[in-house]
């Protein structure tokens, strides 16, 4: 029987349908419900159990109004979000590393429960792989007016009335104490974690590598297309009082804890939808994400590339990668604005402060191009290309060992160019290929050069989570200067050119934003 005992009681997995020697257990809870009178509060110890606890089946989705492809959707009344997921191998010598993964999804949509995060492929490589759903949007990000922030409530009874920022890291920070109490049942060393993200999720762990309550919860971190998007307390609040005012509430504590997560939901989506039909609203109307993490004084005083360059990453260890088309996603589903004249696009880098070198190289470097993908090439870079390698290059310059790494698999399919955009990495990481739900992101079913690409990544994850040796050398100066950088394509494609931005982005600089 695959029954396994954690501090809060046994569970009972299942055998994993694509490996057989793999166990996984499902819906496992690591804190309790955060509704009622725990809502908006730090995350409190789940209840124990009695008996053995089936553990076969995914736990609820937080809040969000999205559907994503093979996973489930929230609705309203699904409380017990704050679960997680742990496949291992079922004759596992013990003492096994860890890989602890955090989704993206813009910090108000996606669950583990996403067939991208299946964790059979990587616990076949010796891993033991924990996933997780934290709280999103305004739940887990909203600010709560008057919130004594980053304060842990040990009893909701006890009279502590706190309501802290970032209460989705908070959670992601309950897991990792989870996991420290209790991995050893699965066969995963406590000592031996590694925390992974990408996009949003990535943030998030660039957030917890600096975060002095997480230290020593992980030892090296996989950070994937890390967002660059970070809030003081101040946008923060106007943040709710929009949301607030969509919601047809006082932007009070009383207020907001009166609107049903629904009702924030619904009024989340009607302030983004206004920033994306409004071209004069500024930054937003270009990726209307309103979330992120907060700058609250407590948990977290700084960027995470200001934090790192300080040395506040310590001793972790970073493997650092991006894709080199990240945004063309992000048009390919309709998220961001379409900036097609040169009007446009002016108005786009006035917005952002971005100079005329730095488009006029972009535009240089794409002879011919539209004017949409010198944005969509603007872009990349802005949000999540460049930002994610000075993340790396802070950290190495501060002392830290950091890899990096560029996902750069593109090809041409029925005459549509298959692009290396923003999440195609992660099922090839993951080994999850086989997946119907990640063709649109991989541009259809995997030939063999793919499936070779997805072995050789999976055993760059496996390694650098076991040895911290991905199999490359670790940075040793700027990107871009000759430095050692893995670049993951099939052994059929020639570099792309999209490398040659980061001399531009290098000598114009890289503002820092705002959700």
């Amino acid at each position: 029987m695959d029954v396994f005992t954690t501090k809060s009681g046994s569970v009972r997995g299942r055998r994993a349908t694509r490996d057989r020697g793999i166990v996984a257990v499902l819906g496992l809870p690591y804190a309790a419900p955060p509704f009622g009178r725990l809502r908006f509060r730090a995350p409190h110890p789940a209840e124990p159990w009695d008996g053995v606890r089936d553990c076969t089946a995914f736990g609820p989705v937080a809040p969000q109004s999205a559907e994503l492809p093979g996973a489930p959707s929230w609705s309203p009344g699904d409380e017990d979000i704050l679960t997680l997921n742990v496949w291992s191998p079922a004759d596992g010598p013990g003492d096994l590393p860890v890989l602890v993964w955090l989704h993206g999804g813009a910090y108000v949509f996606g669950s583990s429960a996403q067939p991208d995060f299946d964790g059979t492929a990587l616990a076949g490589r010796g891993l033991v792989v924990v996933t997780l759903n934290s709280r999103l949007g305004f739940e887990g990000f909203g600010h709560v007016p008057d919130a004594a922030s980053g304060v842990p409530v040990p009893d909701a009874d006890s009279g502590d009335t706190a309501l802290p920022d970032n209460r989705g890291l908070l959670d992601q920070i309950a897991a990792l104490e989870w996991v420290r109490d209790n991995i050893s049942a699965f066969g995963g060393s406590p000592d031996r974690v590694t925390l992974a993200g990408q996009s949003s999720g990535a943030t998030s762990v660039a957030c917890l590598t600096v975060a002095g309550r997480a230290r020593g919860l992980f030892r090296r971190a996989v950070l994937h297309s890390a967002v660059n998007a970070f809030a003081t307390v101040e946008q923060a609040a106007r943040t709710t009082a929009e949301v607030a005012a969509a919601a047809g509430v006082p932007a009070t504590r009383a207020g907001l804890l009166a609107a049903p997560p629904e009702a924030l939901v619904a009024a989340t989506d009607q302030v983004c939808e206004r920033y994306a039909q409004d071209p004069g609203s500024g930054q937003r109307h270009y990726d209307p994400a309103i979330y992120g993490p907060v700058a609250d004084g407590v948990l977290l005083t700084a960027d995470p590339s200001e934090a790192l360059a300080a040395g506040a990453g310590g001793t972790v260890e970073l493997l650092v990668c991006h894709t080199t088309e990240e945004y063309w996603l992000l048009d390919a589903v309709g998220s961001s604005a379409k900036i097609t004249s040169e009007e446009q696009l002016a108005a786009f880098a006035a917005d952002f402060g971005l100079s005329e070198p730095l488009v006029e190289g972009h535009r240089e470097r794409l002879p011919g191009a539209p004017v949409l993908d010198v944005y969509l090439s603007l872009h990349s870079g802005l949000l999540f290309a460049e930002y994610s390698t000075r993340l790396a290059e802070a950290h190495a310059l501060a002392g830290g060992r950091v890899f990096l790494a560029r996902f750069d698999r593109r090809r041409d399919r029925a005459g549509q160019r298959v692009r290396a955009w923003h999440c195609a990495d992660i099922p090839f990481a993951f080994g999850n290929l086989h997946e119907e739900s990640v063709h649109f992101l991989v541009g259809g079913p995997p030939g063999a050069a793919d499936q070779e690409l997805s072995r050789r990544m999976t055993r760059a994850w496996a390694g650098f989570a076991a040895q911290g040796d991905p199999g490359w050398a670790p940075l040793d100066g700027p990107a871009g200067s000759g430095a050692t950088v893995r670049d993951w394509r099939t052994a059929e494609e020639p570099a792309g050119a999209e490398h040659g931005f980061r001399d531009l982005w290098r000598a114009a600089g890289l503002p820092l934003l705002a959700p």
